[in-house]
């Protein structure tokens, strides 16, 4: 990944971040506020979940600069690992904020401390809310796509919960004002902080796959191999190894050639396999190649895992 493409994926990291921030803090400001003086656990928790939209924005801004710093001695891979730590970190917030909402209304219930009616103030705030969520859930799917950050991309889906979430809340609400019945409020909150919780999980079980260096995508082996595979000389692409840093890929590959081929010979084949492989994926930022003699893989022992084309 070239220095302009990171410059523009950075860029993009930075608006997004800056449109979270404003957005979701006038967002929470209000449900909060609101809560408070109408005595509304559902609409507490849903500003909750806003106010830990607000922190991941300002770990999105904080991040932008952190990645954009060039390679160095310490960090030849550069920083952009820096962007799926912070993810991991927020998941785990996210998680805390759901479960601390779930254990705060159960035990509203069990004290039967509930009898609150609710008012229309509190429920036009919580349309207010499902309108602004939906205007933000759409900017950051936007540039989640145009940067590919995973932040940000974790943030676009949380948003696009936060739709159903806080429509959820609205309905709750309005049962619980048309219905008389007070405990429908804390009953929706437990939901919200259930649903919280799910997103918490999610997002950390993704993260720390990346941060294992596991991959689920298949797809990108096949193209990995089908490029290798197009290159005249190139036989037996195999043990291929990929891991994700951010929104970059980095790639092992080994293959055989023709034992008579001189060292140059194989080196221009593996130039010529680099090229072909960094344009059927642009976002790899490093590709290491190992070839070897025509026939030599069969005899070897097998050190290390690689995948191979008839295992994807």
């Amino acid at each position: 990944m070239n220095n302009t493409t990171l410059d523009t994926r950075t860029k993009y990291i930075r608006r997004a971040g800056l449109i979270a921030l404003f957005g979701n803090s006038a967002i929470a400001l209000e449900k909060i506020i609101i809560a408070i003086f109408g005595k509304s656990m559902a609409l507490l928790g849903d500003g909750m979940d806003s106010s830990g939209d607000v922190l991941i924005a300002l770990v999105t801004l904080v991040i932008s600069r952190i990645i954009s710093k060039p390679e160095d001695n310490e960090h030849p891979w550069g920083h952009r690992r820096a962007e799926t730590v912070a993810t991991m970190i927020l998941s785990l917030v996210i998680f805390y904020c759901g479960a601390q909402l779930s254990v705060t209304a159960a035990g509203r219930i069990l004290r039967r401390d509930y009898e609150v009616e609710i008012s229309i103030l509190t429920i036009a705030a919580s349309i207010i809310s499902v309108s602004g969520k939906i205007i933000l859930a759409l900017f950051q799917t936007y540039y989640a796509r145009k940067s590919g950050s995973s932040i940000i991309r974790a943030n676009a889906e949380n948003m696009k919960g936060d739709i159903l979430l806080s429509t959820g809340v609205l309905a709750g609400l309005v049962a619980s004002r048309l219905s008389g019945l007070p405990i429908l409020d804390p009953i929706a909150a437990i939901i919200v902080g259930l649903w919280i919780l799910k997103n918490g999980i999610k997002i950390f079980l993704e993260i720390n796959m990346e941060l294992m260096d596991g991959n689920t995508d298949k797809s990108i082996y096949k193209k990995i191999f089908d490029a290798a595979k197009s290159v005249p000389g190139v036989v037996n692409p195999h043990k291929a190894r990929v891991r994700k840093i951010a929104s970059a890929y980095d790639v092992d590959l080994d293959f055989e050639v023709s034992p008579d081929m001189s060292v140059y010979e194989a080196h221009e084949i593996s130039e010529q396999v680099e090229a072909e492989i960094r344009k059927a994926v642009p976002e790899i930022y490093d590709i290491q190649i190992h070839v070897e003699p025509l026939g030599s893989d069969s005899h070897q022992p097998k050190e290390g895992y690689g995948l191979s084309p008839n295992e994807i």
